[in-house]
């Protein structure tokens, strides 16, 4: 990750971030939003707070399945190819 060559401290706080929240979203996968402009239903877009990226994860699956993690000034629909 580039963002440890440059800030280690920032990029442990960024993987604890990723990883609180694929707990929060392991017990309550549809908290996150639906974008039917860039996917369909049952994926699901999780913003990571403090950090300009976002968890985009199959929320039907059992258990939720993250599918992209992908900073938020990304062309989505073409990252996302869904």
């Amino acid at each position: 990750m580039w963002i440890a060559e440059d800030n280690p401290a920032a990029a442990d706080a960024l993987l604890a971030a990723a990883i609180a929240a694929a707990r929060i979203l392991q017990t309550r996968p549809k908290l996150g939003r639906v974008r039917l402009e860039l996917a369909p239903e049952r994926y699901r877009f999780w913003s990571l707070r403090g950090f300009p990226y976002l968890l985009v994860y199959d929320a039907k699956a059992e258990p939720p399945v993250i599918f992209r993690f992908v900073h938020q000034s990304r062309d989505l629909p073409a990252v996302l190819d869904l």
